[in-house]
C-alpha cells in the first residue's frame, strides 16, 4: 500500500478524532475568544500535483492570505481566530489584544536630566547637534518628522535588548528582566510608526533619508553600547526628551488649528484602547506619554550603571508605559 493511499485513508479518522476531542479550543485571554484551526496540522499540500484537476490533496480548511492564496502546508501553523469582547473579529496581526494597554498620561512631560559629568554632557550635546539638521529639514512638518523620529527611536531598545540577550547567554545568567523591558520599548516605538503610516505615506526621498539615517544610527549606537552602555542609555534618554518636546509642538499646532485634527486610525484605537471617536490629538497625546516613559527608563538605566552596578541588579521596568 502506498504512503499516499495510507494518508488518504487515515486523514478522516485523525481529523474527526481531534475535532471530537476539542483540542485547540479554550477560553480566551482577557476576555478574547480564541479557537485554533486544529485539523490543519494533518494536511499537506502535494507540490507535485497539477495546479488544476483533482484537488483531493488540498486542505479542507486551508489557511489563506488576504488574496485568497493557500499558505497552509504540512509545516504551516494555523493562526488563532481572535475576537474582541464585543464579538467582532480582531483584524491586526502585528499585535494581539493582550498587547494593547491604556497609557499613563499623568507622567510629567517636562522633566529633564541635567548633565552633571563629562559623559552626560557628551550625550546631551551629541543629541543637540543631531537635532539641528532635523529641525532645518522638517521645520513644522510634524507627520514627516514623527515618522523619521520613530524609525530612529525604535533602534536603541532593539540594540540594547539584543546585546543584553547575547550577554545573558554568554555569561549563563539572568538579565533581571531588562531584555524584555528594552524589547518592549522597541516594539512600542515601532507601533508608533505603524500608526503614523496609516495617516500619511512617506515620499521616496523621505524613505531614502530613513534608510540612510537608520543604517548610520544603528551601527553608531551598536558601537556606543558595546563601549559604554551608560553613555548609550543617556543618549537615548536625551533623544526621548527631544521626542517629548517634538510631540508637544505637534499638539500645540493641532490646538492652534495649524494641523488638521483628523479621526484616529483604527490601529491606534485598538492599541491604546482609545474611545471610538478619538482624534489625532488623542493619538499624539498618548504617544508623547510613551516617549516620556522611555525617557525615564533610559535615564534610570544609565543612573544604575553610573553607580557601578549592572542592570540585572535593579528590577527592570517591564510594562512601564
Amino acid at each position: 500500500m502506498s504512503s499516499r493511499l495510507i494518508y488518504r485513508t487515515l486523514r478522516p479518522v485523525l481529523s474527526s478524532s481531534v475535532q471530537s476531542s476539542g483540542l485547540g479550543i479554550g477560553p480566551g485571554i482577557r476576555g478574547h475568544v480564541i479557537s485554533q484551526l486544529h485539523t490543519a496540522r494533518f494536511f499537506s499540500s502535494d507540490t507535485s500535483s497539477p495546479a488544476t484537476g483533482n484537488n483531493n490533496n488540498q486542505p479542507e480548511n486551508p489557511v489563506r492570505t488576504v488574496d485568497g492564496e493557500v499558505i497552509s502546508t504540512y509545516w504551516g501553523i494555523p493562526p488563532a481566530k481572535i475576537t474582541k469582547p464585543d464579538g467582532s473579529a480582531w483584524k491586526w496581526n502585528c499585535f494581539q489584544p493582550w498587547d494593547s494597554y491604556k497609557p499613563d498620561v499623568s507622567i510629567d512631560v517636562t522633566k529633564h536630566h541635567k548633565p552633571s559629568n563629562f559623559t552626560d554632557k557628551f550625550a546631551y550635546w551629541t543629541v543637540q547637534t543631531l537635532k539641528i539638521p532635523v529641525q532645518l529639514f522638517f521645520q513644522r512638518k510634524h507627520m514627516c518628522h514623527a515618522m523619521l523620529l520613530e524609525t530612529v527611536a525604535a533602534v536603541p531598545g532593539m540594540v540594547g535588548g539584543m546585546l543584553l540577550h547575547l550577554k545573558s547567554l554568554r555569561r549563563f545568567e539572568h538579565s533581571g528582566g531588562w531584555i524584555k523591558a528594552l524589547l518592549e520599548e522597541a516594539e512600542n516605538e515601532r507601533m508608533h510608526l505603524m500608526t503614523f503610516i496609516e495617516l500619511s505615506q512617506p515620499k521616496w526621498y523621505e524613505r531614502a533619508i530613513v534608510f540612510t539615517v537608520q543604517g548610520v544610527f544603528f551601527n553608531a549606537y551598536f558601537l556606543a553600547y558595546i563601549i559604554s552602555p551608560k553613555l548609550a542609555h543617556r543618549i537615548t534618554g536625551y533623544l526621548e526628551e527631544e521626542a517629548v518636546n517634538s510631540y508637544t509642538e505637534f499638539l500645540e499646532d493641532i490646538d492652534a488649528g495649524k494641523f488638521e485634527n483628523s479621526p484616529a486610525p483604527a490601529i491606534a484605537i485598538d492599541y491604546w484602547r482609545l474611545p471610538k471617536d478619538a482624534t489625532l490629538r488623542d493619538v499624539v497625546f498618548v504617544i508623547r506619554a510613551d516617549e516620556a516613559h522611555h525617557r525615564d527608563i533610559n535615564h534610570y538605566a544609565s543612573d544604575i550603571q553610573f553607580q557601578g552596578r549592572e542592570l540585572k541588579e535593579a528590577p527592570a521596568p517591564i510594562g512601564y508605559h
